[in-house]
C-alpha cells in the first residue's frame, strides 16, 4: 500500500490580498473535495476568517465565495487558527466558527513533518 498524501495549506493573507487568500482556500477546498486529508491554517490577516460571519460577504470574480471554500474544508478536514495570531487579535476559542481549533507552531510543524505531507504557504 502506498502512503497517504496529505495537504497542509497555510494562508497568511486575508482581505488585504484577497486573490492570494482565494488561491489558498481554493486549493485547500479542491484537495478536500478530492478526498485528500487537508489541514488549513489561518494566519496573519486570514485569522479574521475564523470568526463567524467574517467570510460571509467575501469573494472575487470567477472565484467561489470564501465562506463556501472554508465550509467545504471544515466538512472533511481541519481548520486551525494560529494561536499567536489569535492572541494578537484578542480572538478566543469561544469566538471562532464551530470546528475551528486554535493551535501553534509546534502543531503546524508536527503536521508538515508527517510522512507524505505536502505543505503550501500562501
Amino acid at each position: 500500500m502506498g502512503m497517504t498524501r496529505s495537504l497542509v495549506v497555510k494562508v497568511t493573507a486575508g482581505r488585504n490580498d484577497l486573490e492570494r487568500c482565494n488561491q489558498a482556500l481554493t486549493v485547500a477546498a479542491t484537495g478536500a473535495a478530492s478526498g485528500v486529508p487537508v489541514s488549513l491554517w489561518l494566519t496573519g490577516e486570514a485569522s479574521w476568517f475564523a470568526l463567524p460571519g467574517n467570510a460571509q460577504d467575501v469573494g472575487l470574480p470567477h472565484g467561489m465565495p470564501l465562506v463556501k471554500l472554508l465550509t467545504s474544508v471544515l466538512e472533511t478536514g481541519t481548520v486551525t487558527l494560529c494561536s499567536q495570531c489569535a492572541a494578537r487579535r484578542e480572538i478566543s476559542p469561544d469566538d471562532v466558527v464551530k470546528g475551528v481549533r486554535i493551535a501553534g507552531a509546534a502543531t503546524f510543524l508536527a503536521e508538515v513533518l508527517q510522512d507524505g505531507a505536502q505543505a503550501l504557504v500562501y
